[in-house]
């Protein structure tokens, strides 16, 4: 039985994939050449030395454009290569702290944060509360104040304090430098 081909944007129909009989065909240099009959556009792509690839298959009639395949396909390549490789993927670091932490137990958990955030990291700050420690949870948000003022100067808040059960949070993110 024989089924539609559904077209991707990856993948063209070209040369004898085409199943259509009428055609509007645009030249390799951007010039429309008209429509035509479908054997007439290939032996046009043909004879030039190109493809015939359709470009436009909801058009009426379709859009058929005669190129070079193989180099629009490599050219296409490169482009989608370059682009994934200026992507930069943020990652979300995690810092815990506690609500009886220590000075130098602190500023080691503040070096590490702004290491991550110079880097171009998220940070998320948490803070666990443990048994009693829930009846003093202003104690947590002074902690996490003076983590956020310790890292100011190379990231700032997302969206404030939040608190979730036992857990205290806050997201710092990466101050972009102009």
């Amino acid at each position: 039985m024989w089924r539609c081909k559904v077209i991707s944007a990856k993948e063209l129909q070209i040369n004898d994939e085409i199943r259509v009989k009428e055609v509007r065909v645009v030249g390799p240099d951007g010039e429309q050449k008209g429509i035509m009959n479908l054997d007439d556009a290939k032996e046009a792509a043909y004879s030039a030395g190109y493809d015939l690839v359709l470009i436009a298959p909801a058009a009426t009639p379709p859009v058929c454009r005669i190129m070079d395949y193989g180099k629009f396909r490599f050219e296409n390549e490169k482009r989608e290569k370059e682009a994934r490789k200026k992507q930069q993927i943020v990652k979300v670091k995690e810092v815990q702290l506690s609500c009886r932490i220590d000075t130098h137990d602190f500023n080691t958990r503040v070096n590490q944060a702004r290491r991550f955030l110079t880097d171009g990291d998220k940070v998320k700050a948490i803070i666990r509360f443990k048994g009693r420690e829930m009846a003093h949870m202003e104690i947590g948000q002074e902690v996490l104040k003076r983590f956020m003022d310790a890292c100011a100067d190379v990231g700032g808040s997302e969206k404030g304090m939040i608190t979730e059960g036992r857990f205290m949070s806050i997201v710092l993110s990466p101050i972009k430098n102009k």
